[in-house]
């Protein structure tokens, strides 16, 4: 099964008289489990098609398979639910809300369920494991601006894990990190690609491609190649 079927999609802008074609055609399969890096120079179009994958916006054209569901056939409300049940996301600039606490903000994808308004005591102990999975049991009540940036990216996997997705979606997840704290955040990506989960994540770094099974290229809207890379772990 795959997580991911692209076919032909594409997403075009219109500014005034003047139309940005920012995916121009672009198929390609995620197999379930696979851990995909997607690289490009700016403008090249990776961010639009994460953003794609992660059903935060529609194409154009093509179509888009999301776990079997049609995207193009599901309307905002179905949509919203498989988002928040399939998808996990991570970002360059954490989205953390700055008032809510490391706890707080692990929960917060549970208050957008479709009918859940409380979060019981199960779901409690699985943000604590998750808090104490990625190294941050004896800071539950700290606030973002009181966490590195390492410790901000660990809150934000946790909170990505919060629903169980079966796919990951990261972007650019080590970019504001220094080495050290970029490997040691990979490792718990490759670890999550180990159990099972999806990972596609955007990357500049070719040492965090590298990490990945395969990898794609973009430019100009297309795929400029794709291929299967040597892991710093085969080498």
């Amino acid at each position: 099964m795959h997580a991911a079927r692209l076919i032909d999609l594409t997403k075009f802008y219109f500014l005034g008289d003047n139309i940005v074609r920012a995916l121009r055609g672009v198929s390609a399969d995620f197999p379930m489990g696979d851990f995909v890096a997607i690289m490009g120079s700016s403008g090249s179009g990776k961010s639009t098609l994460l953003n794609l994958l992660g059903a935060l916006d529609r194409p154009t054209g093509g179509q888009y398979i999301l776990a079997g569901y049609d995207v193009g056939t599901l309307n905002d409300d179905d949509l919203s639910e498989i988002r928040n049940r399939l998808i996990g996301f991570i970002f360059q600039s954490y989205n953390l809300i700055p008032q809510y606490t490391v706890l707080e903000n692990i929960q917060v994808p549970l208050h957008y369920r479709s009918n859940r308004r409380t979060i019981g005591s199960t779901e409690i102990n699985r943000c604590l494991d998750l808090a104490e999975r990625v190294g941050l049991a004896e800071r539950l009540d700290h606030r973002p601006f009181q966490l590195s940036g390492g410790q901000q990216q660990r809150v934000a996997i946790a909170r990505a894990l919060v629903n169980d997705p079966e796919i990951i979606l990261a972007d650019e997840p080590t970019g504001n990190l220094d080495s050290v704290t970029e490997k040691e955040i990979m490792d718990l990506l490759t670890a999550l690609n180990r159990e099972g989960r999806t990972i596609i994540l955007v990357t500049h770094e070719t040492s965090v491609a590298r990490r990945a099974r395969h990898q794609i290229v973009m430019k100009d809207g297309l795929i400029h190649s794709e291929g299967m890379l040597i892991t710093d772990g085969e080498k």
